[in-house]
């Protein structure tokens, strides 16, 4: 699909929503200052490790109204228009204008690490097993704009357990392709190749966490993440990781590639939270993709405690300190 943002929507966004070029070109001096910094923060970087986290359970009642809201749907014009995924460029239409190199079918995941039955996951062969349900999310990006998206989905859990995670596995790790023929981006050092994030694996578990694999009704565009990416609505975006390769359950907190390159500003754990600021702007209010050709955000409202799901998913972190561990 072809959808150009009008220039002076371009024009009029803030400042916090595009990053300079320069940054980009220079992520390792940055990150070597920061590392420098004596008021740089451990919280959230790989070599801490949080609290162990409460075993608690939801109303099954209060789970399933997560999985839909009443809220006005993104136009599927801007949700495939306006993009973060770096491997396909570092601007926001980028992703979109890029050619469509990226080959997914056949796609398959390796998964392995602490579980009982490591082996390699067909994506079509998954599709077909298990149906891709639709749910309406809401997804929060930590510059501050947000969309209101249908997806088609699996429960990520009822595929992970499948390969039967053992005792040791606290945490699991994701891994995106990294192929400068397909991706283009990835001829650029933006950041250390391959993307990689992480969870905590009952966040991984959460029946609200889905493998997505379309939007609208119809398969991924290769821009937002085609043929599957991860949706955790109640973190910020870059969390969500697009086009998966790799899935490994691990016994320790994973380097995750945001983190690594500047752990001040991006935690592990990366919950929607307005009580905790980015060091560079307010996280207090967001700006929804406007839905109208003519303006592309619409007038500011009140970010929500995890993006909205805190009945759903509060209970995951009672105890930890969420300005800590952000």
């Amino acid at each position: 699909m072809s959808h150009r943002l009008p220039l002076r929507a371009l024009l009029s966004v803030p400042a916090s929503e595009i990053t300079d070029e320069a940054v980009y070109r220079n992520r390792r001096r940055l990150l070597a200052a920061l590392a420098a910094s004596p008021m740089l923060s451990l919280a959230g970087c790989a070599e801490a490790e949080p609290p162990a986290p409460v075993k608690a359970r939801v109303d099954p009642a209060a789970l399933k109204s997560g999985f839909k809201t009443t809220e006005e749907l993104t136009r599927l014009e801007d949700i495939a228009s306006y993009n973060n995924f770096y491997e396909f460029g570092t601007g926001k239409v980028d992703p979109s204008r890029a050619k469509k190199t990226l080959r997914t079918d056949p796609w398959t995941v390796s998964i392995g690490g602490e579980c009982a039955k490591p082996g390699r996951l067909d994506l079509s062969a998954l599709i077909k097993g298990l149906r891709p349900e639709e749910r309406v999310y809401r997804l929060r990006c930590v510059e501050g704009w947000s969309m209101v998206i249908p997806w088609l989905g699996i429960p990520l859990g009822d595929v992970l357990k499948r390969f039967e995670p053992g005792s040791k596995a606290k945490y699991v790790a994701f891994t995106t392709l990294a192929d400068p023929v397909q991706m283009p981006g990835v001829r650029y050092a933006s950041i250390d190749w391959p993307y990689r994030e992480g969870l905590r694996i009952d966040e991984a578990m959460h029946p609200l966490t889905l493998l997505a694999t379309g939007l609208y009704g119809k398969p991924l565009p290769q821009q937002n993440g085609a043929p599957a990416r991860l949706v955790v609505p109640w973190k910020y975006g870059f969390k969500s990781i697009k086009s998966i390769v790799a899935i490994d359950f691990v016994e320790t907190m994973p380097p995750t590639s945001w983190n690594e390159l500047q752990p001040r500003e991006y935690g592990f754990f990366s919950n929607v939270n307005p009580k905790v600021d980015h060091p560079r702007w307010s996280q207090k209010t967001e700006r929804r993709i406007s839905g109208t050709a003519s303006k592309l955000f619409a007038e500011r409202i009140p970010t929500r405690m995890f993006n909205g799901y805190a009945e759903q998913v509060a209970h995951l972190y009672a105890g930890l300190n969420l300005r800590k561990w952000f």
